[in-house]
């Protein structure tokens, strides 16, 4: 159930922050969405499987709003968010799991 926590927290923050930064033209505001989801997951992340784990899941999340940007211009934005997303809830539902 806390990997399924993660996972959702996670997504929230690709896709809110994206959402909240085209809706409202404000790239800032965007940011903070995905960077507030973004901490609450790794201390999820943390407090499940340590704080190695947490990190590279992290990282893995910030990479993921990086690769998003390129892929859009292959995909679209929309459909780039969404792989992404899924690419990062895989891998927090995989390795984000209580040791």
């Amino acid at each position: 159930m806390s990997a399924a926590l993660t996972s959702l927290v996670s997504s929230a923050g690709l896709i809110g922050g994206y959402k909240t930064a085209r809706d409202t033209g404000n790239r800032q505001l965007g940011g903070a969405v995905l960077a507030a989801a973004g901490t609450v997951a790794f201390l999820l992340w943390k407090r499940d499987a340590g704080t190695g784990t947490a990190a590279a899941l992290t990282a893995a999340y910030v990479a993921a709003f990086g690769l998003s940007h390129p892929l859009a211009k292959k995909l679209g934005a929309w459909p780039a968010v969404y792989t992404v997303t899924g690419a990062t809830a895989a891998a927090s539902l995989i390795f984000g799991r209580r040791r």
